[in-house]
């Protein structure tokens, strides 16, 4: 009977939260109107290309109906699972997320605690700005400016044989494009990524801060004591997107642009995989195949760090 009670009482309160949230809706529909643009984008972009994953399990050929083609389970799973070179981009994909992650993430932090630290206005929205402009410029320019940088005619290679040391081709070996990549990486998201940072600073309450002064607190601790556990459902939020996006957060364009057959070993990722295999090759039963797996690995990460960020710091995305 009390559990019967209990339902009831959820059920009403759920019916009141839906009434109250139709009358809002119906008070400020103007401004609601703007949501209709998002929306359908989302739907027609997003959503309904989901249908499209049907593919991964028939025989799919360019122009062909996709709910028409023979039906051939998990045939394409099993031949990109066996493919020796797919298990070498799954590693290199996570080898570049991974790392780029690990640098790029506390980075972006600390610039943000640096720029909440500067007190001149004037010197701050100028730094602010030199460091967002990175994330503005073409991934083409970027990655053209890159290979004149690191080429041999390039200034890093001027200055080595000004110190007498032999000119290197960082862009053919290796073993250096990970570190290309990632410091680039950095470089380009840097600034951008301290938005969010500088806006959740900004609801602290000063007082805190005054108090911690009056106290003796330097500066690194009341970074440490109160800006950082201020914005921690912030840094929780983009720490769990950055997990479940470790799969994806590689950028295929970028290595395309910066890869070739000497650098394919460390170079080759799922996302370049795909398109060499799947695209290029006319196979797109395979490619999607491999995307549909992918995807399943961040829904799974992204799930398992919510749900850790919710047992150890109370802050999570749902």
């Amino acid at each position: 009977m009390g559990k019967d009670k209990i339902e009831l009482t959820q059920t009403q309160h759920s019916i009141k939260k839906s009434h109250s949230l139709l009358k809002h809706i119906k008070k400020e529909w103007k401004l609601y109107t703007f949501l209709i643009i998002p929306i359908a984008y989302y739907i027609i972009f997003k959503y309904i290309p989901m249908a499209g994953n049907i593919i991964a399990f028939r025989k799919y050929k360019g122009g062909s109906n996709i709910f028409g083609t023979t039906w051939v389970g998990f045939r394409y799973f099993n031949q990109f699972l066996k493919d020796e070179s797919f298990w070498k981009a799954f590693a290199n994909t996570l080898r570049l997320s991974i790392s780029y992650i690990a640098i790029r993430f506390p980075a972006t932090l600390i610039f943000a605690l640096l720029l909440n630290e500067m007190k001149n206005l004037k010197a701050k929205k100028f730094v602010q700005t030199v460091s967002y402009l990175p994330h503005f410029i073409s991934l083409v320019v970027v990655c053209g400016m890159i290979k004149e940088i690191v080429g041999l005619t390039g200034p890093i290679n001027s200055f080595i044989s000004l110190l007498g040391g032999e000119k290197i081709a960082f862009i053919s070996l290796p073993n250096w494009f990970s570190t290309i990549y990632i410091t680039s990486g950095v470089w380009q998201a840097l600034g951008w990524g301290t938005i969010l940072y500088l806006t959740a600073m900004t609801s602290i309450n000063m007082e805190l801060y005054e108090a911690a002064a009056i106290d003796g607190a330097g500066k690194l601790k009341q970074a440490l004591h109160i800006t950082i556990p201020g914005i921690m459902p912030t840094i929780m939020t983009l720490l769990i997107l950055d997990i479940g996006g470790i799969m994806t957060s590689t950028n295929m364009q970028k290595v395309l642009l910066l890869y070739n057959p000497l650098t394919q070993e460390k170079a080759d990722i799922i996302g370049t995989y795909v398109y060499r295999m799947g695209i290029a090759g006319g196979n797109f039963s395979y490619a999607t195949a491999v995307g549909l797996f992918e995807g399943i690995i961040g829904l799974i990460l992204v799930t398992t760090a919510n749900t850790l960020s919710k047992k150890f710091t109370e802050s999570s995305l749902w």
